[in-house]
């Protein structure tokens, strides 16, 4: 279904994989970046590869840039529609909160064509959103809101004839944030079954990158219609390296955190196929071209890094730390040319994990990844599992009882004993369902708690067991989930993930020192976000598509797009 390549793969890299023990625990998790593996990433090389064709075939916007947009999408596995709703949004509104009621921009992407009667179904649901109810023609429903400041700013450029001023986009890489893009049955969407078995979208999450895809574009072009009609005789678009620079905003929450619980046999998938891209890039030998490259992306890095703005003292203080050492990649590489690091790239990743913070330690490994797309890319086909399997009934007890000892020591080593160990709960607020977390000694809403606490969970299945199986020495699954149906959930979840390395978060989520924007930053990573901006330890905005091609470039431009690490076109605007 996908473009090939010719280069030679590396040696099969799975015995080399780095241990689960230390790549799932949270602090690292919280510290990864985005790799050729991420969703945007794979995206955009299959529209490059099939040379989707979109075609905008409704543009009916007021002067204010309000009304609707209709756009065609062509690919090789069927046609399919966007229609985006643009209305006006009182300021004192606008939120990016999920409890809000109105935004600036609502949208879907559907399958097939659409008729008149089907744009008037969509416009009397879309912009309301959860409220609404669609077709399971509609795969994704979501919707954004302005940034105020880059949005006024660029039309008042525009329609004087001047392009914006670039530092905006350093510090602000968007127009409008996104806030929710829901997909998989939602309000009546698609189900995951459908998107799964879709010949376009079955990559995980791929039909609601497109989403946001499909609204960047959009934006781009509201604002030079907006300046247009404000000025026809003076007015001028946006110069392509400035387009392509400008990506989509996000504000995600802690609504992201339970799919990592949830989910486990799929996050062991994406983080299998990360470790072993990465175990692929070490089994090869350096080269002087790869060498210049990895020096050139360390540049970039440091670059990015540097226009990459935040608040937050300690995202900030993380970025520049992390620049300061990749000065220090810069010197050590530099020091070592001559001999091509004829030891291999695994001495460059043990002297990182010896010296350096894990964040430049994990953006190291996204840049040796880089290095080898042929081998790597095919990996991208295997994001999925099938559903998890039922409970093994029919196992011993004690057997049962030896994978927890073995797979679970770490949930066995809490104390939950102490209240600093059960420090938060999780549960889900009374509006709209969300996830929030509350402190147990001082928030109501522990009776509302919901199944995130993996090690407690654990841990108590595990004394019931053997507390059970001390009178019942020959005791089967069956029987003890019979007599412990509370258990069933921590029985199943053990019996499932007794061979998957890397499907449990290895974490107290109730401790004390649990910090929810690790698990927000692990799922952003493998959706391709960038400029990691905390706005509190529960919520960050992040920017996607940044750099990214246009929908006029997918007809010729390269299938390996490079895009990694966007920064500044300034240059190349100046020449």
């Amino acid at each position: 279904m996908h473009y090939t390549t010719t280069e030679t793969a590396a040696p099969d890299p799975v015995r080399t994989l780095r241990p689960a023990r230390q790549v799932m625990q949270l602090p690292r998790l919280g510290s990864l970046f985005q790799t050729r593996l991420s969703f945007t990433r794979s995206l955009v090389r299959q529209m490059l590869a099939e040379r989707w064709q979109i075609e905008t075939q409704r543009f009916a916007l007021d002067d204010e840039g309000y009304g609707e947009a209709v756009y065609r999408i062509q690919t090789p596995g069927g046609i399919y529609s966007f229609v985006l709703f643009s209305r006006y949004l009182d300021p004192a509104l606008r939120s990016d909160r999920v409890i809000a009621q109105q935004w600036d921009l609502a949208f879907a992407l559907c399958e097939g064509e659409l008729m008149a009667d089907d744009i008037e179904q969509l416009a009397a649901n879309v912009p309301r959103q959860e409220a609404g109810r669609c077709s399971a023609r509609v795969l994704t429903l979501s919707r954004a809101n302005r940034s105020q400041r880059n949005f006024n700013a660029v039309i008042d450029r525009l329609a004087v004839g001047r392009q914006p001023d670039i530092a905006w986009f350093e510090s602000v890489g968007y127009l409008y944030r996104t806030t929710a893009v829901y997909g998989n049955g939602k309000f009546g969407l698609a189900d995951y079954d459908r998107l799964r078995s879709d010949a376009t979208f079955g990559r995980p999450f791929s039909a609601q990158m497109f989403t946001v895809f499909m609204v960047r574009e959009f934006t781009l072009t509201q604002v030079e219609h907006i300046a247009r009609r404000r000025a026809p005789a003076t007015a001028v678009t946006l110069v392509p390296e400035l387009k392509r620079y400008i990506g989509i905003g996000n504000s995600t929450g802690l609504g992201m955190a339970p799919f990592l619980i949830s989910h486990p046999q799929l996050i062991d998938r994406w983080i299998t196929q990360r470790e072993t891209a990465l175990a692929c890039a070490l089994a090869h030998t350096p080269d002087r071209g790869r060498l210049k490259r990895l020096t050139a992306l360390i540049e970039r890095a440091i670059t990015h890094m540097r226009e990459t703005r935040t608040d937050d003292t300690e995202q900030a203080s993380a970025d520049q730390r992390t620049m300061d050492e990749l000065v220090v990649l810069q010197r050590w590489l530099a020091a070592r040319r001559e001999t091509r690091l004829l030891t291999g790239w695994r001495t460059l990743v043990r002297h990182a994990e010896r010296r350096w913070s894990l964040q430049t330690q994990e953006l190291l490994n996204s840049l040796l990844m880089e290095l080898y797309p042929a081998a790597i890319n095919p990996l991208e086909d295997d994001m999925t599992v099938e559903d998890p399997a039922p409970i093994d009934s029919s196992a011993p007890l004690g057997e049962l009882r030896e994978l927890i000892e073995t797979r679970y020591a770490w949930a066995l080593a809490y104390d939950f004993s102490d209240p600093q160990a059960q420090h938060y709960f999780w549960y889900r607020a009374a509006a709209k369902e969300e996830p929030r977390l509350g402190q147990r000694a001082r928030d109501i809403g522990a009776e509302r708690e919901i199944g995130l606490d993996v090690a407690r969970a654990v841990r108590r299945c595990y004394d019931a067991v053997c507390q059970y199986s001390s009178t019942t020495p020959e005791a089967d699954v069956i029987d003890f989930v019979l007599a412990h149906p509370a258990h069933r959930a921590a029985v199943r979840r053990v019996q499932n993930l007794g061979p998957l390395p890397y499907g449990d978060i290895r974490a107290n989520l109730l401790g004390h020192d649990c910090r929810p924007l690790d698990l927000l930053r692990c799922k952003l990573s493998f959706f391709g976000a960038s400029k990691f901006d905390p706005r509190s330890d529960r919520w960050v905005r992040i920017t996607l598509f940044q750099g990214a091609p246009l929908a006029e470039d997918l007809a010729d431009a390269p299938v390996e797009y490079d895009w990694f690490l966007p920064v500044s076109p300034v240059a190349t605007m100046a020449g």
